[in-house]
């Protein structure tokens, strides 16, 4: 089953975007996302994605935080929900209850190891791939009236343009993808790349292959060697040897930031140009690096659009 997303198609012309941010863990981090969050859907994103905790019995913190968006800014937020830990009936009852808050769009993904586990170590529960969280968010929202179609809420899943560390064969992340795509994913949000052919590529691939939802690539500003060493270490990604020097070179902080901006920046030029459906901006939480990378990309904002 192909499900597309108005998400991507409502304005003709626009070049969609959106953010992603994490639960804060203090007080003091609350107030400070709740700023950046104002900030960032006063630049009229196409939603905000909430990241969440593996192996988490209740929304928690995510839900408090979809929930202060949907309440005080016309963005609609996106629940972030993994497999990591969880049995089908917590699975279940965690979806009621981010519906319950008028949370209806989700990422499902299959999620990584918690610290201290490898890759061959028992971490999942009884949902074992992202193609299965999918299934069962349709069949909880059905059992609400909300049906597949036209309309329908988003439900987006990952994607991986370098490969995901389990892959098997260079095949598997996009056979995965068509797996999650007959499940009813309406999109795929990759994970961070810093190459425009690494996606546009890919993306090339999967529709050869069959995929038809839209691709939107993971952009993430990086603004200092410290933590481009921290990014590849948790992505597996290759290092973007032109990212990295100019870091390396830049003689201060600033100089650091301006660096990361740009190329951010000019990454997204290329990904537009090159036909990627929009751009999906990874925010640690702070506005102002991910809303210079709008305005130094030429991307136009305030279009107050909600997640389709």
């Amino acid at each position: 089953m192909t499900v597309s997303s108005s998400l991507f198609t409502d304005r003709p012309g626009a070049v969609p975007f959106s953010f992603e941010v994490y639960p804060p863990r203090t007080p003091d981090a609350a107030a400070a996302l709740h700023e950046s969050v104002r900030r960032l859907a006063d630049a009229g994103p196409r939603f905000i994605s909430v990241t969440f905790g593996a192996g988490g019995s209740t929304g928690g913190r995510s839900l408090e935080l979809l929930r202060y968006i949907r309440e005080t800014t016309d963005v609609e937020p996106l629940a972030h929900l993994t497999c990591v830990g969880s049995t089908t009936a917590r699975a279940e009852a965690l979806v009621r209850q981010f519906l319950d808050a008028g949370i209806d769009r989700f990422l499902a993904l299959r999620g990584d190891p918690p610290a201290g586990l490898g890759e061959d170590d028992a971490f999942l529960g009884e949902l074992t791939r992202a193609a299965d969280l999918v299934r069962l968010i349709r069949r909880v929202r059905a059992e609400r009236g909300i049906h597949d179609g036209p309309g329908a809420p988003a439900l987006a899943v990952a994607a991986f343009p370098n490969g995901h560390p389990r892959s098997r064969h260079p095949r598997h992340d996009i056979d995965t993808l068509l797996e999650k795509q007959a499940a009813g994913a309406t999109f795929a949000i990759t994970q961070v790349v810093f190459r425009a052919d690494d996606h546009l590529s890919f993306a090339d691939r999967a529709r050869e292959a069959g995929v038809r939802i839209p691709i939107l690539p993971g952009i993430m500003p990086v603004t200092s060697p410290a933590r481009l060493r921290r990014v590849l270490e948790l992505t597996g990604e290759a290092e973007p040897a032109d990212l990295a020097l100019e870091l390396a070179l830049a003689p201060d902080d600033e100089s650091r930031r301006e660096a990361g901006i740009a190329h951010a920046a000019r990454l997204a030029r290329e990904l537009v140009a090159g036909g990627a459906p929009g751009i999906h901006l990874y925010a640690f939480n702070v506005h102002d690096t991910v809303l210079a990378v709008i305005r130094e990309a030429g991307i136009p904002t305030h279009e107050k659009e909600t997640a389709r």
